[in-house]
């Protein structure tokens, strides 16, 4: 399939339109990026490697009943998806203390969460992603309230069987953000990738970070992280 011209340009990924006017196709770049932007570089393979990570949790949600804009992988970077509008509410599921969640309530780095907390975000990388509530996004014409328990739901759905099925792999799921869009007829779908880009992975045993922590922290090995997370939900 052929790509045609570029309609969107972001921090991780092109799209471009195809042939099928119902789809487009996703181009999985090397570029990195932390804090908003704020700190840019490039890791080697990237893009291969979260097109393929990507397409394995595509397929274990849709063993599980979850619609995604998914519909092939085309080649080691490119994705065909399906054609959505983008609903402007990032989607921040978590299961352990980590990140802004840690330093923004002072809770300690590791700490499993009592229960798990799902985070709205303003998509809208100018004002740097801020945090918002369900009145937020209904004031601000974002979402319905009814749309946006749905994609609570749906998230807490996600989080289950990722949770499970990576704990199988000696990988604890710690956090993930999501993204949903809506298609021609109306129906809300999972939409972007699934990734070391957007998650947070520790290895059980050892809590070694294997997603983009290390680069954010300047850790190092960071290609290894995305080929090791890579590597266990493929073979293990």
């Amino acid at each position: 399939m052929q790509k045609g011209q570029m309609v969107y340009e972001g921090k991780a990924k092109r799209v471009y339109e195809c042939e099928r006017d119902d789809a487009y196709i996703v181009e999985f770049k090397d570029d990195a990026t932390a804090f908003n932007g704020q700190k840019k570089g490039s890791i080697t393979k990237k893009g291969v490697y979260n097109n393929a990570i990507s397409t394995v949790f595509f397929d274990w949600l849709k063993q599980e009943g979850i619609v995604t804009h998914y519909i092939d992988t085309l080649s080691e970077r490119e994705m065909l998806v399906k054609r959505v509008r983008i609903i402007p509410v990032e989607v921040v599921t978590r299961n352990v203390a980590a990140g802004t969640l840690a330093s923004r309530l002072g809770l300690i780095e590791g700490e499993k969460l009592k229960q798990t907390v799902v985070e709205f975000y303003l998509k809208n990388d100018e004002l740097g992603d801020p945090l918002i509530n369900h009145s937020h996004a209904v004031a601000l014409e974002l979402a319905t309230r009814e749309e946006l328990d749905h994609l609570e739901r749906t998230a807490l759905m996600i989080n289950d069987i990722l949770y499970e099925r990576l704990h199988t792999k000696g990988v604890l799921l710690v956090d993930f953000k999501l993204e949903f869009g809506v298609t021609a007829e109306g129906e809300i779908v999972l939409a972007d990738e699934i990734s070391p880009d957007t998650c947070r992975f520790w290895d059980e045993q050892t809590n070694e970070k294997l997603d983009k922590d290390r680069f954010r922290r300047d850790l190092g090995r960071v290609e290894e992280a995305y080929q090791e997370i890579l590597h266990r939900i493929q073979n293990k």
